[in-house]
């Protein structure tokens, strides 16, 4: 089939199997996969590519950080096995920081896909393992060489058979090689799925390639996300925040620069990279600035080699945005999960009306290290979600995983399959920030080991953020909760070391919740007191803060509109 026929009609049935086709792909991932990580949380991507490497089309399940990544490295798999080195039955693997997903705990995985002799595609997927070997899963490396199994691309599959060299170094080199071997697997076998898809839609539509497909679906997306760049005002809009740093904070700075339909975002001026693994290779600095941009400009534009076109993004090298190697890079997302608040804080200069107020940001990973109670080494890694930052138009919402995208485990999985024991999970009274539309309510978790006298010791690796800087409020919203993390008898813990948790004790995690948006005194009074019945906000917080004076009913909480009215007029009066 050639380009001439792919009339508009056709080219939109043709696009909806392509994300029918990537959806199975990922689908089949989860489905396949012997960690919760990946089968529950969702923490994956999953991408069809043309034979020039550019990403067509992505999995609607999946992650930015992925996702974004995998779409802008797919030309190391290239260079290093070039379309001459490849057969059917082929594939590719690495989990180079600099050149993917910017830590060592993500495998991506590439399959060419052959026709006829030809090669005609490639389908990768991107996944966390659940354990890489050197210090575990954390952000208290000082070099990457400490964070576990390096692999540069190599074949995991060659001619349909196993590379069992590699994989026995895979085994020998991680804690739990049945899971992360398993996943391998399972990551090969999706691209499979991916690519037999593929081939029935190219053998019912009768196409040689797609690469006219490609040139076509990527072309629209270009062009359609210059005109979004275009809608906003030429200018340079610049935003900075704080966040809480391994022990010393960290400055985040950027500048975006808009000039006719192409955009530049800088981070010069952003705090250098630090000795502790939580610095941000440029790859994944720039998968989630494209991802906060397009939230902000062009949601509905697919997300692909076309639509990254018109932006560039630069930080100086040695910044803690683009650290050079061997910085530790375990923790990666702690700081990289801030950038879409900070470019969204950038744009609200100018288009307000489209972005969010900035909410927890940071994903709270918690890796878990002990003894069954057959005394048998167990490791287990999840992740939560705080508050997310109010909408212009809704409030944000509560314990969810923004910019991630990742899903929060449900506890009787974890309980299910780890010593692990959640006592407590809950949403987090009081922790958003109040505003015409809230921010996000964090939540509270209370956990331990499964053990005679309450468990045995274990070993806690934290990964946690926004315990000193809270999430900001947006246009007179206030500011959400910070998070804070301890042991049920009180101490307080690092937010971000590996740390010895007594036998009998119990971990308290308390996550941020998300920054309002607009006047909390504008805020509707019915909405209040409705979250005040909810028990997530209490009546004394809903008087200060949003000025809503309550009475106990017969049948609940109501709203006194007359002591409100008074309680607002004053409250307004005495603003500067």
């Amino acid at each position: 089939m050639s380009a001439e026929r792919l009339d508009p009609i056709l080219l939109e049935v043709l696009w909806n199997r392509l994300v029918s086709v990537v959806e199975e792909q990922a689908r089949a991932l989860m489905r396949t996969s012997f960690t919760s990580v990946v089968r529950e949380a969702g923490d994956l991507s999953a991408g069809l590519f043309d034979r020039r490497g550019r990403m067509v089309a992505q999995a609607v399940t999946g992650t930015p950080g992925h996702v974004n990544a995998m779409a802008t490295s797919a030309h190391h798999f290239l260079e290093a096995f070039p379309v001459e080195t490849l057969r059917p039955g082929d594939a590719l693997v690495t989990n180079h920081p600099w050149q993917t997903s910017g830590h060592l705990n993500d495998f991506t995985v590439m399959t060419p896909i052959f026709r006829g002799g030809e090669l005609v595609a490639y389908f990768g997927n991107c996944c966390h393992a659940l354990d890489l070997g050197g210090r575990g899963f954390g952000a208290d490396g000082r070099q990457v060489y400490e964070e576990g199994l390096f692999l540069p691309i190599s074949r995991l599959f060659a001619g349909g058979e196993p590379n069992e060299e590699l994989l026995r170094i895979v085994r020998a080199n991680v804690r739990t090689p049945f899971e992360v071997v398993g996943d391998l697997y399972a990551q090969a076998g999706s691209n499979e799925v991916g690519g037999a898809r593929l081939l029935e839609m190219m053998e019912e539509f009768d196409l040689a390639d797609i690469e006219s497909l490609s040139d076509e679906v990527c072309s629209r997306s270009e062009r359609a996300m210059r005109e979004a760049i275009a809608g906003i005002p030429d200018g340079v809009y610049e935003h900075r925040t704080s966040t809480d740093g391994f022990d010393d904070p960290i400055e985040l700075v950027v500048a975006v620069h808009v000039e006719g339909d192409e955009m530049v975002v800088d981070y010069e001026g952003s705090s250098p990279q630090s000795e502790r693994g939580i610095n941000v290779v440029l790859n994944y600095t720039a998968a989630y600035t494209t991802f906060g941009v397009k939230c902000a400009i062009s949601p509905d534009v697919p997300n692909n080699d076309g639509s990254f076109r018109p932006i560039r993004v630069t930080a100086p090298e040695g910044s803690i945005l683009n650290a050079q190697h061997p910085a530790p890079v375990g923790g990666r997302h702690i700081i990289g999960h801030f950038l879409p608040g900070l470019v969204h804080g950038a744009l609200a200069k100018v288009v307000p009306e489209r972005v969010l107020a900035q909410g927890a940001d940071s994903l709270w990973n918690t890796q878990i290290t002990g003894q069954k109670t057959d005394g048998e080494p167990f490791t287990y890694v999840f992740f939560s979600g705080g508050g997310m930052g109010a909408r212009p138009e809704s409030d944000g919402l509560s314990a969810t995983a923004f910019p991630s995208g990742i899903r929060g485990v449900p506890a009787e999985v974890i309980e299910s399959i780890s010593p692990v024991v959640m006592h407590k999970r809950e949403l987090r009274p009081d922790s958003e920030g109040a505003g015409r539309h809230r921010g996000g309510f964090g939540q509270e978790m209370e956990l331990g080991v499964r053990g005679e006298d309450g468990g045995p010791s274990w070993t806690l690796s934290a990964m946690y953020d926004r315990t000193r800087f809270p999430a900001p409020g947006m246009l007179g919203g206030r500011d959400g909760a910070a998070g804070s993390v301890g042991t049920a008898s009180g101490e307080t813990l690092h937010p971000k070391r590996q740390q010895r948790i007594p036998a009998g004790e119990r971990l308290v995690l308390k996550l941020p919740g998300g920054g309002g948006y607009g006047d909390p005194l504008e805020r509707d009074p019915e909405l209040v007191r409705r979250d005040v019945e909810d028990g997530l906000v209490s009546p004394e917080h809903a008087l200060e803060a949003y000025g809503v004076v309550l009475t106990d009913g017969e049948h609940g909480f109501v709203v006194d509109e007359e002591a409100t009215a008074r309680r607002r007029a004053e409250a307004g009066d005495g603003r500067p």
